[in-house]
């Protein structure tokens, strides 16, 4: 689902990957630790093709980073769902139009998107704040809005970056936990994270950083 073939993607601060190569299969969990700065973000933002390695290919499904058109990289990202640390929530939107935007940008019909964003409301728990906004959340709950809305368009692979840097060790569970339960449905998730002893005992397969190589 997912192949890096030597690839190299490095900046002047230092943080990137160097000649990496590795597979990962269709609804693998992998967590990919390293300190901040690593090259964690870097990792995720080669798959979601949002930068392109200098060296090497990476293929994500049918894409590959070599040949794909820019007017493709829409279609590719409709595949990703992407979970950020600080949330990136719309402030003006209820819990329902954020989760929804996804849909509204694939130009779903009105009644498959209320049926949609209805059922991932449902399944991760959160069905009475669909009509808040995300202040009056708390940063657990918006970050759960925020699996919500990658988990909505249905994608073969959720990429977390530090989901839960933000969090209270309470919530960072709870987000971890609905990851690992996405998961066990089928999709395949890539969780970055610097906290270690968060996920060490969890059983994922883990790659770690290294000035650049990733150790697998």
């Amino acid at each position: 689902m997912i192949s890096f073939k030597n690839v190299s993607c490095t900046f002047e601060g230092g943080a990137g990957i160097e000649n990496a190569t590795f597979d990962i299969e269709p609804g693998e969990f992998v967590c990919i630790i390293g300190p901040t700065g690593a090259g964690k973000t870097t990792f995720l933002k080669l798959i979601y093709m949002d930068i392109f390695p200098e060296e090497g290919t990476v293929g994500v499904d049918k894409y590959r980073s070599d040949k794909i058109k820019k007017r493709s990289i829409p279609m590719l990202r409709r595949r990703v769902g992407m979970v950020f640390q600080d949330f990136e929530l719309l402030k003006d939107r209820s819990v329902f139009d954020n989760i929804a935007i996804p849909l509204h940008v694939q130009g779903v019909g009105m009644k498959m998107v209320k049926d949609e964003v209805e059922n991932v409301l449902e399944r991760l728990g959160i069905s009475d704040r669909r009509d808040h906004l995300p202040s009056q959340l708390s940063g657990g709950e918006q970050q759960i809005v925020s699996l919500a809305r990658a988990l909505v368009k249905d994608p073969l692979v959720i990429l977390a970056d530090e989901p839960t840097g933000n969090l209270d060790p309470a919530a960072s569970l709870k987000v971890i936990e609905l990851l690992e339960e996405i998961n066990r449905d089928g999709t395949a998730v890539l969780m970055a994270t610097h906290n270690f002893s968060l996920v060490k005992d969890r059983g994922y397969r883990f790659m770690q950083i290294v000035d650049g190589e990733v150790q697998t």
